[in-house]
């Protein structure tokens, strides 16, 4: 299931937080539903990026969707893995299927996010609409 140290982003991103850096990926349930990922765009380092706007795009056979950033900051890191192997974020979402490594401009940001248990409530109140 989810691990309990990351916070979750009401659009399916997530966030694991150390010091003032934080890695940035899609959850379990996100790439559930994109199915098979065959692409993934994302920005290079140096980008600076806002919460809650468009951090990289993920293609899957079933569609293109963005990913949106649940924090304010400069990329750092990039999984270079995922060029040759953007299936690994099917396979390991909350681990070797990490997106970017950003250094945070705002770590107060990470405060209005949901825990494990809110995210779990969230998708369970999304299901019902």
């Amino acid at each position: 299931m989810n691990p309990d140290d990351i916070k979750y982003h009401r659009e399916h991103s997530w966030v694991r937080v150390e010091g003032k850096r934080a890695t940035i990926g899609i959850s379990d349930f996100a790439q559930e539903q994109l199915g098979d990922i065959v692409y993934v765009d994302l920005p290079e380092v140096d980008t600076e990026v806002d919460a809650d706007s468009e951090l990289s795009e993920i293609e899957s056979t079933k569609a293109t969707s963005p990913v949106v950033s649940p924090i304010t900051g400069t990329v750092v890191e990039i999984n270079e893995d995922l060029a040759d192997s953007p299936e690994i974020i099917n396979e390991d979402p909350y681990g070797n299927g990490w997106l970017v490594v950003v250094e945070m401009s705002d770590p107060t940001e990470v405060g209005d996010l949901m825990s494990k248990a809110e995210y779990e409530k969230f998708l369970k109140e999304e299901e019902e609409k």
